[in-house]
């Protein structure tokens, strides 16, 4: 899947109404893709509404653990159908898989796993010393600084607005970007208030959000990223457990490292922590890392 989608007026309403998903049946969704001549469906966009689609099958259970893979591309000029199967309702947990289907093929798999809330032993393991985010520059500073050094062709796509806002902790050249080590931290949060109360549609937006700039961990020790080219990247599967609970207006640190490449992917592994230090969430994906041509050079 590509890098986040753009999104014309109040990105944070847009994209919660993205996430709204049209029932056409009893386990059965449809879900659209933002109107803005990408050709291929941001992955996390994918995860979110898959994740939607399975709490609309689900009362009174939060999710605690959701495994995806991707399958083919999606296209973002068709809608996606979301057929959820209701796999197992227990006493305590409740299992369903969701397949996303375009063009009569599955495009995405998604299994999740739901809990009845209770208490339990309790241990996190500690958030990694960062400076903090009023300390740092917006993503959005960062790119304007850079723009004119951005390929026109690439411009609208550079500047887009985004429903997420991203400071990161050591920013990154975006042009001939320098090899460094597997890690990587940036701070994040809706641009906009979210009900704390509905704790689903919090996760979902995590969802959302998790896959941006995880997959691009990997390639830090090679000096190349999706925007330069050097590399053919796509997400090929995609793993939460949501731990704790979270308020996704306030700032969140995004801390992920890369223990591998080979094989042409990428293995990234990423922890999501409060302000205050409270883990609520962890992450892993694997994607496609394929040596390329670099497309832009300084």
């Amino acid at each position: 899947m590509t890098d986040a989608t753009p999104f014309a007026t109040d990105p944070v309403a847009d994209l919660v109404a993205l996430l709204d998903l049209e029932r056409i049946e009893v386990n059965l969704f449809r879900g659209q893709s933002p109107d803005d001549g990408v050709k291929r469906v941001f992955g996390g966009q994918v995860i979110a509404q898959a994740l939607v689609a399975a709490y609309r099958t689900v009362e009174n259970r939060v999710c605690h653990s959701l495994h995806a893979y991707f399958i083919r591309p999606g296209d973002p000029t068709v809608p996606i159908l979301y057929e959820v199967d209701r796999a197992r309702d227990g006493k305590s947990f409740t299992t369903r898989r969701v397949t996303a289907v375009q063009h009569g093929e599955q495009i995405f798999n998604l299994a999740a796993s739901f809990q009845v809330p209770e208490e339990g032993f309790t241990h996190q393991s500690p958030m990694p010393a960062v400076r903090m985010p009023a300390e740092l520059k917006s993503e959005d500073e960062l790119r304007a600084m850079a723009k004119d050094h951005i390929p026109k062709e690439l411009q609208k796509q550079f500047a887009r607005p985004r429903p997420i806002e991203l400071k990161p902790v050591d920013p990154r050249q975006m042009i001939s970007p320098a090899k460094t080590e597997p890690k990587k931290q940036m701070w994040m949060k809706v641009r906009g208030p979210v009900d704390p109360n509905n704790f689903a549609l919090q996760q979902c937006l995590l969802a959302y959000a998790s896959d941006m700039g995880i997959l691009d961990t990997a390639t830090k020790p090679h000096g190349v990223n999706w925007f330069t080219g050097g590399v053919q990247m796509a997400s090929l599967d995609h793993s939460m457990w949501f731990h704790e609970p979270f308020d996704i207006s306030n700032w969140l640190l995004y801390a992920m490292d890369s223990p591998s490449a080979s094989g042409a992917r990428g293995f990234n592994r990423g922890e999501v922590f409060t302000e205050a230090g409270k883990l609520v969430a962890s992450v892993t994906q694997e994607g496609l890392m394929r040596p390329r041509e670099a497309k832009f050079k300084n």
